[in-house]
Parts: structure tokens; sequence; C-alpha cells
């Protein structure tokens, strides 16, 4: 778990996250595969906490993903964003080409995700030293 400064700086669009996980994940330059957790809440504050989950696997389990919907009921519970913004990052090594294994990821979390968080998630890919969004959020109140 990391805690981060930039909790104080709103995010206010979806180019302003883009560019939020470009600070946080810089270098984007990744050896292994993980997923990076950051709450913001409605008035586009992140939580001072930064989670990744490491040695992801290359394909999605339903394991892995029912764990990320408690934690992510865990965060909420605990702080003030239960109806804020839930986004994630997709880091891994290799090109920034968008691969099979990235859209199964995306699809898998899609699944869960749109039926398991209240407010609004979005999945961003680190990889090749770049950053861009794969999921954008879909009902977000940018502020």
């Amino acid at each position: 778990m990391t805690t981060t400064p930039l909790a104080q700086l709103p995010v206010r669009s979806a180019t302003d996250l883009t560019r939020r996980w470009t600070t946080v994940l810089a270098p984007p330059v990744f050896g292994a595969r993980s997923l990076w957790l950051a709450w913001f809440d409605a008035a586009g504050l992140m939580l001072p906490v930064l989670m990744p989950v490491d040695d992801l696997p290359r394909r999605p389990r339903h394991e892995s993903l029912s764990g990320l919907l408690a934690l992510h009921d865990a965060v909420t519970e605990q702080s003030d964003c239960a109806d804020g913004h839930l986004a994630l990052a997709l880091c891994r090594p290799g090109r920034s080409l968008v691969t099979a294994s990235d859209d199964e990821w995306a699809e898998a979390l899609r699944e869960d995700l749109d039926s398991g968080v209240d407010g609004s998630w979005s999945l961003h890919l680190a990889a090749g030293g770049t950053v861009f969004p794969l999921v954008e959020p879909a009902r977000w109140a940018w502020q």
C-alpha cells in the first residue's frame, strides 16, 4: 500500500485521470503484471492510498475479481467515496499495444464491476512507457 500527496489535487475530467495515472505510475514501465486501485470521492479528490495488487495472472480469475470487489467495499465503507470513482490501472511488461489478455481483463472487470460498484469505475493500461484508457468512466460527475 502506498500513500500519495496527490490527494489534495482534484481530478475533474477523464483526461485528468489519465494524467494522474501517468504521474502516479511514472515511469510506466513494468517487469511484472499488476493491478493498481485508486478511489476518488464525488469532488474528484483521491483517497491518499493506492493499492497495488501484484503477481496478477495473465488471464483474470473469478477469485481475484471477487476479492477486488470485497476490497472495494471495505475501502468505500471506511471512506466518503461510496458514490465516487474506482480507478484501476492494469500494469504489465511489454509494448503499449492492447493484447487479447488486456481485453479479457477489461471484459471480466466490466462483468463484475458494472453491477458491483455503486459509483463509477475505469481502467487504464500502463505498458511500454505509456498510460491510456481501456475503459472510460461509465458515469462520473466530474466537478
